[in-house]
């Protein structure tokens, strides 16, 4: 075995090794043992065995027909096993529907069959045989890239049910993580396609692209601290009801109007501690709480500018708007019009 050689075996196996310690983390030293994390690390370890044989089917090309196609089985746990965790990446307390066990006959099928496979069937390279072993190996792809797609549906109708602009942060980190799943599983699927159609793909590029995707997943899980959150964080809270009614007293009652209006004085009138008024702006209003109520008053500064009728100076527009000074209005109408208040009054004007 040349240099080469070993060196693609260093990198195709890299993955699989790093991908199973993984999987033991997450089944026996996470802390928090979630259905979603059970279900990441069966993944993990069933692509280990799926690329484990890839590499040994690229040394060995003498390997045993009981072991090729007993990995290629795996495959087809590892699509209802991504089904599953993304299902519940993004519902509220999800449990494995009570059909989820036939969802393995595929498996199971392909699995006993794998058993009665002699290599003499092979040796002759009877049409009949290359067809049929051909149309299982198809079937087998064919099955994984349905669950693909089936995965991928499910994220884009969570992606619809909370909007981008209302998400929380847990919310924006389960959506980022499953694209970049999603993405990864397409180009492993990729690699191994291409490779059946005529070698356009070395085959082992597909062990090779699954140990630099599973370092990267790992990495990036490990920033979106993505092994700490579930489907959980979509529980529907009572924040936009709470800031439906924050809005409504500000708007309503003219509250921005006051120089002295704080956070803690709202949260006050709301019945509510200051880190949950916050929290509630912070969401939904995505500004703090300053820019917020400066929001308002800057709208209403801009209807006494537009009044040609209006002969107050812009300090007592300022005043009457709520700013404590000229130039914290000057710096807030700067901020929201990106231009000051006389330029503004005079391109109104």
């Amino acid at each position: 075995m040349g240099f080469i050689d070993i060196l693609l075996v260093v990198l195709s196996t890299a993955g699989l090794l790093h991908g199973i310690t993984f999987a033991t983390y997450l089944c026996f030293f996470k802390k928090r043992k979630t259905l979603p994390n059970y279900l990441l690390a069966m993944i993990l370890i069933f692509m280990a065995f799926r690329i484990g044989k890839s590499v040994l089917l690229n040394f060995n090309s003498e390997l045993e027909p009981v072991f090729i196609f007993a990995g290629l089985a795996f495959l087809l746990l590892i699509g209802p096993l991504l089904r599953w965790y993304v299902c519940g990446m993004t519902q509220v307390d999800y449990k494995l529907p009570k059909y989820y066990l036939w969802e393995f006959v595929p498996f199971i099928l392909v699995f006993v069959l794998s058993f009665f496979i002699a290599e003499s069937w092979f040796e002759n390279a009877d049409k009949e045989v290359i067809i049929f072993f051909g149309s299982i190996l198809i079937a087998i792809y064919l099955h994984l890239a349905f669950y693909i797609f089936i995965a991928a549906t499910i994220v884009k109708g969570a992606g619809k049910k909370h909007p981008q602009s209302l998400r929380t942060k847990s919310q924006k980190a389960i959506f980022q993580w499953l694209s970049l799943i999603l993405i990864g599983f397409v180009v492993i699927w990729i690699s191994y396609a291409l490779n059946i159609i005529e070698d356009t793909v070395p085959y082992i590029v597909g062990p090779i692209m699954y140990s630099l995707a599973i370092y990267y997943l790992s990495f990036r899980a490990f920033q979106l601290k993505i092994t700490d959150l579930d489907g959980s964080v979509f529980k529907e809270s009572d924040h936009a009801q709470l800031f439906h009614q924050l809005s409504s007293l500000v708007k309503e009652n003219k509250l921005y109007l006051e120089p002295d209006v704080s956070l803690a004085s709202l949260s006050k009138k709301l019945q509510l501690t200051t880190q949950k008024t916050s929290e509630v702006i912070n969401q939904y209003a995505k500004q703090n709480f300053n820019d917020f109520i400066n929001h308002f008053r800057i709208e209403e500064a801009k209807k006494l500018l537009q009044d040609p009728g209006n002969q107050f100076t812009i300090s007592a527009i300022a005043f009457d708007c709520g700013f404590n000074s000229l130039s914290s209005f000057n710096t807030a109408f700067k901020k929201f019009e990106g231009v000051t208040p006389s330029a503004y009054k005079k391109n109104q004007s």
